[in-house]
């Protein structure tokens, strides 16, 4: 068995890979001979194939923006990335940082680089949308973290779109708005988005979807010796049914196993994914999975939705930290179909692996209304104060 690493990729040499029968490669991949079953390098190497797996990935995503060429203009999705911008920081010091996009990457890069150099930095977010994490969270739940991040210095300019990137000579000096404001930038992050990397894939023939190449629940692409996983693919959403692009982290390792199970004999397919998610801000803490509100709407649901606010532990007990649930019902099937958690602690952010569970698990309120968590007064609110307990009653009730 041989795995080809790209160029830019650490391999770090693995005794036990190596006694496994592994053997790991470093080379550009340029080509896919299917007739042949071979894979071909940029230098001209072959490596023969029973069975192949892609695992490509993605890249991020700039709009095309006039002066997106400009010295200065970032995006962060893989470790070359972080090293221009470890780089770029250290030889420039800027002073003025702009992010363009309110998501989860945005908000933690300028969340870390805020705490390891404090007052050092003047940063603006930039989000076309009323919110920041706007894929993560409805309104409702938003508006602290934005009232939040204003408190730690972080400027967050909501409903503005970005025209243009503006420069001098061949450095970036700020962003031009659709309002005409024009924001002072020393450095530009962009952070809206990736797409699939398929080029190596559209050139073999390989069936193409909307979010990548097309795969089954197996991981087997239109060719029955290729199979394929992770941000290179489209996925399937499990509330929807609908094609989803879906490139996080925990869908791209599951596919790979799934797909290392399947060429071991295993028939066990991939359920779809929830895009179960969170990150931290400074010492906030917001995860999500399945869908908000909003986008509930969007695909058609008429939802109940409730929201309970809770504590980190007994409310007797120094240290406890407040923190937010909001849990999203059909109401015709009366499902669980999302959940999101705003927590000043990190502890009750993991609650969200529950929601994800008993949306797998087609829970609906009434189930949860019988919900009990593994109670200690230091780890735990009181058992009365069960927030995803207390959340599913007030559904329940709004249901009658």
């Amino acid at each position: 068995m041989a795995g080809l690493a790209a160029p830019e990729s650490i391999v770090v040499p693995d005794k036990k890979l190596e006694e496994a029968g592994i053997n790991v490669t470093v080379g550009e991949v340029t080509e896919l001979d299917t007739a042949q079953k071979q894979a071909l390098t940029a230098d001209g190497r072959r490596f023969p194939y029973d069975k192949l797996f892609l695992a490509t990935g993605s890249s991020a995503f700039i709009p095309p923006l006039g002066g997106r060429e400009l010295n200065g203009v970032c995006a962060l999705r893989g470790l070359d990335d972080a090293e221009r911008i470890k780089a770029f920081l250290a030889e420039t010091k800027p002073a003025k940082l702009v992010f363009i996009g309110a998501g989860f990457i945005s908000m933690e890069i300028a969340s870390l680089l805020a705490t390891q150099n404090p007052g050092a930095y003047d940063i603006t977010v930039v989000e076309q949308c009323d919110r920041p994490l706007p894929l993560m969270l409805d309104k409702d739940m938003a508006g602290p973290v934005a009232e939040y991040l204003d408190k730690q210095g972080i400027r967050l300019m909501t409903d503005a779109k970005v025209e243009q990137i503006v420069g001098q000579d061949t450095h970036v000096r700020g962003v031009a708005l659709d309002s005409g404001k024009i924001i002072d930038a020393d450095m530009v992050f962009v952070n809206v988005g990736v797409r699939p990397n398929v080029a190596l894939a559209e050139k073999a023939g390989l069936k193409m979807g909307r979010f990548g190449i097309q795969v089954n629940r197996f991981q087997e692409t239109s060719d029955p010796d290729i199979l394929a996983g992770g941000d290179c693919v489209e996925k399937i959403n499990f509330i929807t049914g609908k094609i989803d692009a879906g490139c996080l982290r925990g869908p791209a390792v599951m596919q790979g196993r799934l797909a290392a199970k399947r060429l071991a004999g295993f028939d066990i397919g991939f359920p779809g994914v929830l895009n179960a998610g969170g990150c931290r801000m400074f010492d906030l803490v917001v995860a999500s999975t399945g869908l908000t509100e909003e986008t509930a709407a969007r695909e058609g649901f008429e939802t109940i939705c409730a929201a309970v606010d809770s504590r980190s532990k007994h409310g007797m007990i120094p240290g406890m930290q407040p923190w937010r649930i909001k849990l999203v019902f059909d109401r015709e099937t009366k499902k669980l179909i999302g959940g999101q958690i705003v927590s000043h602690d990190v502890a009750p952010a993991r609650e969200i692996d529950a929601v994800s569970a008993f949306i797998l698990g087609g829970k609906t309120m009434a189930d949860l209304t019988t919900f009990t968590s593994a109670c200690n007064p230091d780890i735990s609110s009181e058992p009365s104060m069960e927030p995803i307990t207390i959340a599913a009653e007030q559904a329940l009730q709004q249901s009658g």
